[in-house]
């Protein structure tokens, strides 16, 4: 039984949620996720384990209000227990020491970072993390990235916090300062494309993780296909992170725009 132990609220639209998967947290890793069911009715919504305390038997989730089944899953309140938790899906983030590695990601998209940002510094990375969000208020998990990161970098929009811009900004600021040998985007498909391009211009090796629509998360529905070096892949098997230079982003928004 997959039991809400404690719920936090980020902004009106972002929840954090710690639920008991006790196997989910033994053996997840940065870069899984997993799908979830409020109950019987909803449909199935794929969610980044954002981290696991395997004490506890508790993984951490992000959820942001974009619709009825994640209202449903955001008004749960401790005490309550989704139909289903399945998991972990996807495969896990290859980790290594390259030297410096700038982590960059975009309103909730810093759920999924989170893990990478932690696994990167203990293989022993320089980490410079750029956390990006139209206004103050939708910059989230800053404290907990700030110990594994040797820098922390905050662009908004708006200039309400941190410097005034976007996190393209932020990422070339360190690109022209200091060699840079991997960079990891992670948030709205728009900033990924735009990250890829200019890191394609410094010649920066970078990995994204992709946020496609899901249906059975094990690559039989063919719903979270995307195009990469120009061949089909899953998402749900064959990722979520892959080659950012490789993605075809225009088509992926095209196909993520099909239930607006």
């Amino acid at each position: 039984m997959n039991r809400i132990v404690e719920k936090e609220y980020f902004s009106d639209r972002v929840v954090k949620m710690i639920v008991e998967a006790p196997m989910i947290a033994r053996s997840r890793r940065a870069g899984h996720f997993v799908i979830v069911r409020a109950d019987e009715g909803c449909e199935r919504i794929p969610l980044t384990i954002a981290d696991a305390d395997t004490v506890r038997g508790t993984i951490t989730l992000v959820i942001q209000n974009v619709g009825v089944s994640t209202a449903k899953i955001c008004a749960m309140e401790p005490g309550d227990a989704f139909a289903d938790v399945v998991g972990p899906l996807g495969r896990a983030t290859h980790i290594e020491r390259v030297g410096t590695v700038v982590c960059c990601g975009g309103g909730v998209g810093v759920a999924p970072l989170l893990p990478i940002v932690k696994a990167m510094k203990d293989a022993g990375n320089r980490v410079v993390t750029v956390l990006a969000a139209r206004t103050r208020d939708l910059i989230i998990l800053e404290e907990q990235v700030r110990p594994y990161s040797d820098e922390v970098i905050i662009m908004t929009d708006d200039g309400s916090y941190g410097r005034k811009g976007l996190v393209t900004h932020g990422v070339e600021e360190v690109i022209n300062r200091e060699t840079v040998d991997m960079v990891v985007t992670i948030g709205p498909a728009v900033m990924m494309k735009f990250v890829s391009q200019l890191t394609r211009r410094y010649g920066v090796p970078t990995m994204c993780s992709l946020n496609t629509i899901m249906v059975d998360g094990t690559g039989m529905c063919g719903a979270c296909r995307v195009t990469v070096g120009g061949k089909t892949r899953f998402v749900c098997i064959d990722g979520p992170e892959f080659d950012a230079h490789q993605v075809d982003f225009d088509e992926m928004m095209m196909r993520l725009r099909s239930y607006n």
